[in-house]
């Protein structure tokens, strides 16, 4: 690189000289590690209205937040378009002689006076004693400076990151009453335990503040000053009308307030700066300068390689350090280095390791391939989109695995291992055709309540807790998050991740692990699905993004419209509309799939399920779900629905049962609260009623099996106060809910049709038979499940009981036969998911950019 500039952070400069494809990764700025403020957008958007004026000429506000924050009159306080703004309009002003600077030094210390035609004395800052200021030195060469001078001093100073002792220079201003001692803090935010001058100011003296550099807004150009009243009044006139813009003020006035941001900048730029000086000072080639700030000064001593070759070699790589010949007292071996986030202090480490010692960096290895799928809201198309993805993944010959880490639904799958977790990560394992592991989905939340839930951490049940303690722990469960999916990972060629609910869930930031958090964590691109079906869904892209932080904005690749029903091409205003407003794409629109035929993940689904006409063919088979409060694994049905003689609808109300031919009861995360609610709506009169007829079979799953029975007993307080609550008394068992919680793969034969039925268990009751007959034979010889002396009725612990195909067809054939119809006598409508989920891939991938969403995951 042969041209310099003063400064760094020369984007357009650098983009120029670069042939990396990609950003820069600007090293050669000095900007807060953390980014913008989160307040800052939403602070900017709210000013927007204000911009049809002019901004307030005496930036009153600002200077008001100034004095608060440094304790001083607000007649103290000068602001302008930047610190550089102020300090030109100084010399001047000050009506100084001479000027004196301690080298290396800010470019700008000295521009400024030379500007106003000072001549400038230089005090050189000596390497061997680590750029320390030698106050004796200045002093003494301010006894032989034209007076008055303006001596102006970085705290600390840039570039070398040292500063110096407040008490002495305030001693040395005593001393010297006739000069002018500017002090630029500009980066004194960053040091813990900092000591401004702005506090026992001597009135020679002058402090230089910025909000450019700590709050990482080097484009809105915010400056501030403290000095003597007097001076800042006439400092004032030398600055030209509305000096600082509207956006800038409102800014800086937030910013000046914001103590929390600041202590936590502190705190993060210290680690980060240790982290970095320590793996780079593993580099025999390098001699890396104690400072404070939020960067740091190194000498290249490379036998071969000097700092300009070493610059466009990393520039070529599309990163950029500062070179330091442009600063006087330094020579083209030296280089400034910005202390940015860990993974982009990583990468220019690996760079460096790789340049300065002819190896590969061992830290430089790239993490497996993954793509995340987030949304605007629950119920958006994550899990169905995942799915696909991890089936073209599949077909185009990656191993891939998918991954939640956390979901809250109560449609659960058992492992062959007898662990559980979510039923859609299940079903994406499938796609992927693997078998589920609870890897995959670390961590389950059950809902039992309105506030409270199981949870179930690595396939087990943990406790059950409200919403509040679960909280309060959540933090403890990322290490268990992480453990699970760096193992997952370490298996397979690409991970595809789902998120949780809504992307732009603000409350739930602090404490998040399955969203952005897990994202940056596993380094995944970032696509955001929103419904078009429920409506309003480019405004909730825009608002989505406008939650998020600069962070989270760049880890976003794009949107997909999801469930679009009609002409695609009549999207394109809103498209434009949303990449122009954002800045990322629309990637596709995802036509509505109607009859997918795969199960639904989450329970919003089955809620807002309609109910088609039924009863039109009176050779239809009229199946009667009926719906719960906690209504769990009501995927147990998918299977009936496909079937081209069953219709089956739900049943909210006793009014609508009618009389159907089948009646379920299904799974339930509280059976003792659904049973009352069946009480209250007046449901289990109308099943006992149906039950007196004889003329439908009553079957109860799991929860429903549970209802069936006489009693239930919750002695552990699972899923009550400890209550024993009278069953429907249909089966004469009884079921104690115990602490042990059963997950089981299970094979049976059904002991009426002697046809093999399979499935899985997920209980805590322990049923006992009483009178009833078995109804399932287990591969181990046990009996299970309880049916009626007549068959009417039954229950069982099975979910996936329907899902065999033979079993299916001779049960509906049952149902046939007494309602006086012909039996079918074969199975005419396969329970086979692959088809509907290669059916799903296609047109995912039709919709899709999949070539360009691989390279986003560094697959190509």
């Amino acid at each position: 690189m042969t041209e310099q500039w003063p400064h760094g952070g020369n984007l357009r400069k650098l983009r120029e000289q670069s042939g990396a494809a990609g950003k820069i990764l600007d090293f050669s700025a000095n900007m807060n590690p953390l980014g913008f403020p989160h307040w800052l957008r939403s602070t900017i958007s709210s000013a927007i209205e204000a911009l049809a004026h002019y901004p307030d000429p005496e930036c009153a506000q600002l200077r008001e937040a100034a004095a608060l924050r440094y304790h001083v009159s607000v007649d103290e306080v000068i602001a302008g378009n930047g610190s550089s703004e102020l300090l030109f309009a100084l010399p001047q002003l000050l009506q100084v002689r001479s000027g004196v600077v301690a080298v290396p030094c800010y470019h700008d210390y000295s521009a400024a006076m030379h500007r106003a035609g000072l001549p400038v004395a230089e005090l050189p800052l000596d390497a061997a004693h680590n750029f320390e200021l030698d106050f004796d030195a200045l002093a003494q060469l301010l006894r032989t400076t034209a007076e008055p001078a303006m001596i102006i001093l970085g705290r600390p100073n840039n570039p070398t990151g040292r500063s110096f002792s407040a008490a002495s220079l305030r001693t040395l201003a005593a001393q010297f009453p006739q000069h002018w001692f500017v002090i630029d803090e500009a980066f004194a935010d960053f040091i813990e335990g900092f000591e401004s001058l702005t506090q026992d100011r001597p009135a020679n003296v002058i402090v230089l503040l910025s909000q450019t550099k700590n709050f990482a807004v080097p484009g809105l150009r915010i400056g501030i000053a403290i000095a003597e009243a007097q001076l800042i009044a006439a400092w004032q006139r030398q600055l030209p009308s509305w000096s600082v813009n509207t956006l800038a003020l409102v800014v800086a006035a937030r910013a000046l307030g914001d103590s929390a941001y600041l202590a936590e900048t502190r705190a993060l730029t210290a680690q980060l700066r240790a982290d970095f000086v320590a793996r780079l000072a593993k580099l025999s080639a390098l001699e890396i300068f104690p400072g404070e700030a939020n960067f740091l000064l190194l000498k290249l001593t490379h036998p071969l390689l000097d700092v300009p070759q070493l610059a466009a070699k990393l520039l070529a790589l599309g990163i950029a350090i500062r070179q330091c010949a442009n600063f006087s007292g330094l020579t083209d071996a030296y280089f400034r280095l910005a202390v940015r986030t860990q993974e982009e202090n990583d990468r220019l480490c690996a760079a460096l390791e790789t340049l300065l010692s002819g190896a590969p960096s061992i830290l430089s290895k790239r993490p497996v391939p993954a793509l995340m799928l987030q949304a605007t809201s629950s119920n958006a198309g994550k899990s169905i989109l995942t799915t696909a993805l991890c089936r073209i993944l599949l077909q185009d010959g990656y191993n891939v695995a998918p991954f939640k880490a956390q979901n809250m639904s109560l449609n659960s799958a058992v492992t062959p291992d007898g662990l559980e977790l979510g039923r859609a990560q299940a079903l994406q394992a499938q796609a992927c055709r693997l078998e589920p592991d609870v890897r995959m989905n670390p961590v389950l939340l059950k809902p039992n309540s309105d506030t409270g839930s199981q949870v179930i951490v690595m396939g087990k049940p943990v406790a059950n807790m409200e919403a509040t303690e679960y909280f309060a722990r959540k933090r403890m469960l990322k290490g268990a998050v992480h453990e699970a999916y760096d193992s997952l990972a370490a298996e397979h060629d690409a991970i595809v991740l789902e998120g949780a609910g809504s992307a732009a869930e603000v409350n739930l930031k602090a404490h998040d692990i399955v969203n952005m958090s897990m994202a940056f964590y596993a380094k995944a691109p970032v696509l955001i699905a929103g419904d078009i079906d429920r409506g309003g869904v480019f405004a909730s892209f825009v608002g989505t993004m406008e939650t998020f932080t600069e962070q989270e904005r760049a880890q976003v690749a794009g949107f997909i419209v999801n469930r679009f029903r009609g002409q695609a091409s009549l999207l394109d205003p809103a498209l434009e509309y949303v990449r122009n407003y954002t800045g990322k794409p629309v990637l596709g629109v995802v036509p509505f799939l109607n009859d997918l035929g795969l199960p639904e993940e989450d329970s919003v689904s089955f809620k807002e399920m309609r109910n088609l006409p039924h009863g039109s063919d009176h050779r239809v088979l009229d199946v009667a779900l009926v719906d719960l409060p906690h209504i769990s694994n009501f995927t147990d049905c998918d299977a009936l629905r496909g079937e081209p003689d069953v219709s089956v609808r739900i049943v909210r109300h006793a009014e609508e049962l009618g009389e159907p031919h089948l009646v379920i009861l299904p799974g339930s995360r509280n059976v003792p609260g659904d049973l009352e609610a069946l009480r209250q709506h007046g449901m289990d009169k109308a099943i006992l009623e149906l039950a007196q007829k004889k003329q439908c079979e009553i079957v109860g799953i799991c929860g429903g099996f549970q209802m069936l029975g006489r009693l239930i007993r919750d002695p552990h307080c699972l899923e009550s106060a400890g209550d024993t609550v009278a069953g429907l008394n249909l089966l004469p068992v009884t079921t104690s809910l115990e602490e042990e919680k059963v997950l089981l793969q299970t094979r049976g034969l059904d002991l009426v049709s002697r046809l093999e039925v399979r499935g899985y268990e997920i209980h805590h009751g322990v049923t006992d038979l009483g009178g009833a007959q078995p109804l399932i034979e287990g591969s181990d010889g046990s009996l299970q499940g309880a049916r009626s002396a007549d068959g009417m009725v039954w229950g069982s612990y099975l979910h996936g009981i329907f899902d065999a195909d033979e079993f299916r067809r001779a049960f509906l054939d049952r149902l046939r036969v007494r309602a006086g119809w012909q039996a079918v006598g074969c199975v005419v409508a396969p329970y086979d998911l692959e088809p509907a989920l290669d059916r799903l891939a296609d047109v995912v991938r039709a919709a899709l950019p999949i070539d360009a969403l691989y390279r986003k995951m560094g697959l190509r």
